[in-house]
């Protein structure tokens, strides 16, 4: 029989001088070999089951918000859901239309299962206060397991379901009413402006940290695809007696000096640059502002993500963006007298969208070098600081 490893430890060591000593040494290899064979495995914890009433709890939900009149009152709605609850009932309608998973259903048993409005509630939740899934299951009834599937679901169907139309390109009225915007504000042929938002990635591979940054980002950005392709709108506008074709958006300093990018100036000495820098960083303003109230509406993207997915990840962004957009579109109160300037803005003098091949390669390099023109790059920024100076001098 083969000696355990723990005699000859026993027997070399010669400060194990007392038999009581020995005597516990021993036990305790002797028990720890038997676990390890198999003699006597540890206890296996049971899951555990428990009954939860989805019935109940889709009563309490419907009576708490949608019932007539609701127990809590709809500013105590949108504080909760973080839209309205006329919007929260399309969003309904359209995955219960579109996705099976969304449709209450009875199993095998004849019992019912969850409903929609507990699916969503516990996602929106999720999403909305940024909680662990364990946080739900008092009120909405759903297990740690099933309310991350249901996040995971209800993101990919919004997604699926409002993705081109709240995430679509801009067309050509779009752009005319940013161009009209961009120029009340003193800055001709902007159509706004250019940051990221860092999601930190908490299970984030170790060779993966720290290997994006604004500038490989944008490396890896399509949003200047369609103009290097000659498919974008041509835009023309005249700045300071110069002639440009190409529309820009404001940014910082961390962007590279390109034609389409407007930086401020550091440190201005100047009075007409100082001027220049603070108009620029008042308009810039707009897309810290976005960043900062999407965060404020859907707390999961201001914390560390907690998934281990790359797509789960994407889906939830995308999905909390096109809900900004959702929420922004059911709230928004135009004012008439800008709703007026847009209307009336010619919006023949830009070019139909062209979604044909480029032809020639010549023509891509040369509009990728046109983009990343420094010299033009800093006369539009010139010609702007001269146009917010004449402004200033003639308001």
């Amino acid at each position: 029989m083969d000696r355990h490893p723990i005699f000859d430890i026993i027997a070399n060591d010669s400060s194990s001088s007392t038999d009581d000593e020995v005597e516990m040494i021993l036990r305790f290899a002797i028990e720890e070999e038997r676990l390890n064979s198999g003699g006597g495995s540890r206890p296996r914890r049971r899951r555990t089951f428990i009954p939860r009433d989805f019935v109940q709890a889709t009563e309490r939900i419907f009576r708490d918000y949608f019932a007539e009149p609701p127990l809590y009152p709809p500013y105590m709605f949108r504080r909760r859901f973080q839209m309205s609850r006329s919007l929260f009932l399309r969003i309904k309608s359209t995955l219960e239309a579109t996705e099976p998973y969304f449709v209450q259903r009875r199993n095998a048993a004849g019992r019912l299962g969850l409903s929609s409005f507990q699916k969503m509630t516990a996602a929106i939740r999720m999403l909305a206060y940024g909680t662990t899934a364990d946080f739900c299951d008092e009120y909405v009834s759903i297990g740690e397991t099933t309310v991350m599937k249901c996040l995971k679901k209800f993101v990919k169907a919004v997604v699926l379901n409002f993705f081109e139309e709240y995430l679509r390109s801009p067309t050509n009225n779009d752009i005319a009413r940013l161009l009209a915007l961009g120029e009340s504000r003193g800055f001709p042929g902007m159509l706004g402006s250019i940051d990221c938002m860092h999601w930190k990635w908490k299970n984030c591979p170790t060779a993966w940290q720290g290997s994006h940054n604004d500038i490989n980002v944008l490396e890896r950005s399509s949003v200047f695809t369609e103009l290097a392709e000659g498919r974008a709108p041509l835009v023309n506008y005249l700045i300071n007696g110069n002639n440009y074709t190409m529309r820009y958006y404001l940014a910082d300093g961390i962007y590279p000096p390109w034609l389409t990018f407007v930086k401020t100036i550091p440190s201005p000495q100047e009075q007409k640059k100082s001027h220049f820098a603070k108009k620029q960083e008042e308009a810039r303003k707009d897309v810290e502002r976005a960043f900062g109230v999407l965060q404020s509406r859907f707390a999961i993207v201001r914390g560390p993500a907690p998934f281990f997915q790359i797509e789960t990840l994407k889906d939830i962004m995308t999905a909390c963006i096109i809900l900004y957009n959702m929420i922004i579109e059911d709230e928004r109160h135009i004012d008439e007298v800008e709703r007026g300037d847009y209307e009336q803005f010619n919006t023949t003098i830009l070019d139909p969208v062209s979604h044909a091949p480029t032809l020639e390669f010549m023509d891509f390099i040369r509009r990728h070098h046109q983009i990343r023109d420094r010299e033009t790059h800093s006369q539009l920024q010139s010609d702007l600081v001269e146009h917010l100076w004449q402004l200033h001098s003639n308001s």
